[in-house]
Formats: structure tokens, sequence, C-alpha cells
């Protein structure tokens, strides 16, 4: 079921008031002279025919350029501002995070505020009061909630505002950039809150510039450019495209899928992505005994080795690996700059090669991203998914990883174990 539906999505703003006889769009549409009076080189369009579903219990990263339609988009969504064509339609609660201190009145106090937004988002005052407390704690304001919000700092502002969000239970939860602002001891805690909704089967829809993030929680992202729906898809796919565009400041190929006649080429570019300027090829995976194979045992080691050609010197760079299980998960992911390896440089063809001691992992089939990227996430080529093996194991245990560990009894507790199995 989609938890949230936008079709052929358009909104419009008018460059100059004074140059057109209506002064609102509800009275063009009345008169039929919206798209007559609104020429296209006297009309500002936030959002150009913008489709998409998100199904329920998924989150859906957005990004872009400022001024790209983030913004614009996330506020139709949250019914504070309405499209000049096409239709949105969402099922549950909607709560939004949008613009700091948007629906705070700052004259009166951060008590009132708080029962004066839940009553905004649908909830009684009796059900405002049962949730009051946690609000004021996860918000860590008890010392400041009888202050006017106007005394507020930003981050203050930032942590009542998500804590009333969050704290609502909203079926469709709408995120935008304000976590940039909030203190870095609270971020993690926001978070930690929202992979909670993930867990209990909320939709998000999360507008952020932070793309690390945005790979982190989201299970597909799209790439708003000048109004419209550049790319959609896997989101390391989609945040290094957007990366490598924004470090050309130039147009990047369109990696999306148009038509039954480019779908091959189209799943390809789902698979690969990136510059070429470093190569990656003949990705191999070894056992102990320096024999390839593809098939081992959960306590066992592994080596992946790859060979990288440099098509010219280069003093930025970055070698990365991903660990996925059959259903997409991440099981383990790290890379040269994360363990603190400084990159000299690199010319020419040469190999990599990354062992692994013990696998650690449960029975199931296991895909691999290999990449070689720029410090800031700039890709030159990234492999994602092309490469699987399995693990096979008498262990029975679940999960995703095999975590090292012993039982302990009392001595009013028995049992017999079979070694064997």
């Amino acid at each position: 079921m989609d938890a949230i539906q936008v079709r052929d999505m358009f909104k419009f703003y008018k460059k100059n008031a004074d140059s057109h006889k209506f002064l609102t769009i509800k009275s063009a549409l009345v008169n039929k002279t919206l798209f007559g009076d609104l020429k296209t080189g006297e009309r500002f369009e936030a959002l150009r025919g913008v489709s998409f579903d998100v199904a329920a219990g998924k989150t859906l990263g957005i990004i872009g350029e400022n001024g790209s339609g983030k913004s614009t988009l996330l506020k139709i969504l949250a019914g504070i501002s309405k499209p000049t064509a096409g239709e949105v339609i969402t099922q549950g609660r909607i709560s939004a995070l949008i613009e700091l201190g948007a629906g705070f009145h700052p004259e009166i106090s951060g008590r009132e505020n708080i029962f004066i937004n839940g009553v905004i988002l649908g909830l009684t005052r009796r059900q405002i009061q049962e949730r009051y407390g946690e609000i004021v704690r996860f918000a860590e304001l008890e010392e400041f909630i009888d202050n006017p919000v106007k005394s507020y700092s930003s981050g203050m502002f930032m942590r009542l505002g998500f804590s009333i969000a969050t704290n609502v239970n909203p079926d469709i939860l709408l995120i935008d950039e304000v976590l940039a602002v909030g203190d870095a001891s609270f971020v993690p805690k926001c978070l930690d809150k929202i992979n909670e909704f993930r867990r209990h089967g909320k939709t998000i829809i999360f507008v952020s510039h932070d793309l690390a993030t945005i790979e982190r929680i989201c299970d597909e992202v799209i790439w708003i450019k000048k109004g419209k729906i550049e790319m959609r898809g896997y989101p390391k796919r989609v945040t290094d495209a957007y990366l490598e565009y924004v470090g050309k400041k130039d147009e990047v190929k369109s990696l999306a899928l148009h038509g039954e006649e480019e779908a091959a080429s189209g799943r390809e570019k789902e698979k690969r992505w990136g510059s070429r300027e470093i190569e990656i090829s003949n990705v191999r995976m070894f056992d102990a005994a320096d024999n390839e194979k593809y098939i081992f045992q959960a306590d066992e080691p592994l080596a992946i080795q790859f060979d990288v050609e440099a098509h010219a010197a280069e003093s930025d760079f970055v070698f990365g690996i991903g660990v996925f299980n059959g259903e997409g998960i991440s099981c383990y992911g790290s890379n040269t700059l994360l363990e603190n390896y400084s990159a000299r440089q690199i010319q020419g063809k040469g190999s990599v090669r990354l062992t692994v001691p013990e696998l650690g992992l449960v029975n199931g089939t296991y895909f691999l991203d290999i990449a070689v990227h720029k410090r800031d996430g700039y890709p030159f080529d990234y492999h994602h998914f092309q490469y699987s093996f399995k693990v096979v194991s008498s262990h029975r245990d679940v999960g995703i990883a095999r975590i090292p560990h012993r039982w302990e009894f009392s001595d009013n507790i028995s049992f017999t174990k079979d070694e064997n199995s």
C-alpha cells in the first residue's frame, strides 16, 4: 500500500505580481487565466511535473541543490502549500518538521506551544497531557519549558519541534534540513528516533544535504534538479551521481531508465557508475590457501582482491567495500579513509587485497559493493551488487552476524549439549 502518491505536480510562482490582473492563484483558476497569464518568462517554476509513490513503512530521501524545489515539495506534502496543478494523496496522520520555529508563537512559553501544536496536529488536550512529559524529556528542555520560545536558541527550537513532531505518533513524518542546526549531541538522538520509526513501519520523507545520513537511513533517494526529478533509486547510486554533477558543475549523463529499448543498459548503470578516472576490474575471492572460491564456512577467512588502473596520477582516492545480505541490508562497510590510511599517489595499474580473518556471518547469500572514490565521495568507479558469495554453516543462529559469545548458567539450571549439531 502506498502512503504517499504524487501525480504530475506543478508549483508556479509569479515573478512580478503587479504585471497581472489577478491577485491569487484561486482567482486565476476561476477565470481560467492561470496558464495564459503566467507565461514561461513571467513565472518561477518551483516544481515541474513531479510524480512518485512512497510505500507505507519506507524512508525516502530527497536531495538537490538549494532552490531545486525540495522544501516546496515538502510543504505541499504537509498541506502548508497547495500545488498549482497535480494531485497529492496521503494515507494517515502527517507530522512535519520543516521550517525552524514554524508553528511556534514566540511570545508564549514552550509549554503552551506544545499544547497549541498538539491540537494543530490533531490531538486532544488529554492526549497532549499524556505525552507532555516525554516531549519535554526528549527535547531536554526541562529548565526552559516555561520560558517564552523567542528566548530559545536555534538548537532549542529544533529539539522542541522534533520532539513534538515525533511524539504525536504520526503515520507519515516529514523532515526538512532542520537537523543541520541541531546540537551535535542531540542529532544522534534524533537519528535513533527516526530509526525507531522505521522499525515501527512509519513512512518518512527526509530532506537533507547530509548525504552520508541519507545513504544510511533511506530505502530510496530522489534527486530533484530545477523542479524535476533527475533520478530515483538506490541511495548510494543517486548520491554519487549528484556529487559527480556538483563536482563538475555540469550536466551528468542520465542514469534513469527510458523505455524498454534502454532497459538492459539501464540495469548495468544501476550496478556500476563513476567517472572511471580510476577503474576497478577483475574482482575475485580467495580462501586461506589462496584458492579462488565463492562458498565459505562461517568461521573461515575470506580475501577479496581486485585490480585497479589510474589513467592519470591521483593523490585523492579512497578504496571501500560493503557487504550486504540477500535482503539488501548492510552487514558491514569500511574504507581506507575510515581506517586512517592517508592517500599519497596512484598511477597506472595495481591491485588491492582485503583479508577478513574470520567471516562471522550467518548462513545465506551475500553481495559486495566495491568502490574507489575521492575523500568527498566523488565516485571514480562504484560496483554495486555485482559480486556474490555464500556462507554455509552448521550454526543455526539468525540475524546478520555471528557475534562471539558464551552461555553461563547457575547451578540449578542444567542442559545437555550435542557438540556435533
